[in-house]
């Protein structure tokens, strides 16, 4: 068996375009690539004849002329479904007024594959309700590498004196994007101004996405892109990611691999995994935001009940625990 892994402009000029990103695209892709190996699975990330199986995890253009150059040669098509119109309509500016093109866009990509990757139940669902056939959509976790997250006193040091964190540290990684909830961030560290709150991630300018306050809050800092992702979660004290729409949300298996109390938005995509008080809280509104993350900051018997927790959760979803479903799927696509 030999798997192309394919990423539409991930090698072009050395990937300048991916660079200073840290999106969870790029840590699936890695993600994927390291399963691959852990299982001996032959693969490629150009694609060429001697492939069984084109993996594409972004369907554009040119990922759209190499599946049909695959398809005629007979071989199976995967596609991971990373972007639906739901969450590409709250990232940059111009979503809300193209996210119906991308729906019909999608749909119509999508529909090409054997087999979809879904990363969650939800996002199974709103393909479902595109019209694509159930039957080929397969729930599949990105995981996360254990490897690469830890937890690691010496990074948390070394990272807390370079930001110059103190205190209970509230913290959260990603884009900086509208969607990703700034604004309940920034409500949170008003509400709790005796705490360093920090956000390690890629700004992007005001002409993709809505810019930052000018005025921040004198306890926050926004870090931009961070190299290391794992001294970023080590940095932090309590994970809060208020993301308002998430395919899978892949920074809070990463933080629950640090170990990391978390608090969540109470959307759709957690149900079945993040559970209430077991390992994870979860907030609905900005005023239980202040509620629950007033609990974390006092009640230690709770961070430690839900640290303990969500590294079990981790645990269930490493790329160790999913590797045998995934040789499965591959198997049985090619017989």
């Amino acid at each position: 068996m030999k798997i192309c892994l394919y990423l539409e402009f991930y090698h072009f000029m050395g990937g300048f375009l991916y660079k200073n990103i840290g999106t969870g695209l790029l840590t699936s892709y890695r993600n994927q690539k390291e399963l691959l190996e852990n299982l001996r699975i032959d693969y490629t990330e150009k694609w060429d004849n001697s492939c069984d199986i084109l993996q594409i995890n972004t369907p554009w253009l040119r990922s759209l002329w190499i599946i049909y150059k695959a398809r005629r040669k007979g071989k199976k098509i995967i596609i991971w479904s990373h972007v639906t119109a739901e969450d590409f309509r709250e990232v940059f500016r111009f979503g809300k007024l193209l996210s119906p093109l991308v729906k019909r866009y999608l749909k119509y990509a999508y529909g090409l594959a054997n087999i979809i990757f879904s990363p969650s139940e939800y996002t199974k669902s709103l393909l479902v309700a595109y019209g694509l056939p159930a039957e080929k959509i397969f729930v599949q976790s990105n995981g996360v590498n254990l490897k690469n997250y830890f937890k690691d006193q010496a990074k948390r040091e070394t990272t807390r004196r370079q930001y110059s964190l103190s205190k209970t540290v509230v913290g959260t990684v990603g884009l900086v994007v509208p969607r990703k909830g700034v604004d309940t961030f920034l409500l949170l560290a008003k509400k709790f101004n005796d705490h360093d709150f920090v956000w390690f991630g890629k700004i992007y300018s005001k002409l993709m996405a809505q810019s930052l306050p000018r005025v921040l809050p004198p306890n926050v800092q926004f870090t931009g892109f961070v190299e290391d992702g794992c001294a970023a979660f080590n940095a932090l004290d309590i994970f809060v990611f208020p993301s308002h729409e998430e395919n899978q949300g892949m920074v809070l298996l990463e933080a629950a691999a640090v170990g990391l109390p978390i608090l969540v938005r109470d959307i759709p995509v957690y149900q079945g995994w993040l559970v209430h008080e077991e390992n994870c809280l979860k907030a609905k509104t900005d005023e239980e935001f202040v509620f629950l993350l007033e609990r974390l900051i006092r009640d230690e018997s709770l961070r430690n009940h839900l640290q303990k927790n969500a590294l079990k959760l981790a645990q269930k979803e490493s790329l160790e625990a999913i590797a045998a479903r995934t040789l499965t799927v591959y198997q049985n696509l090619i017989k």
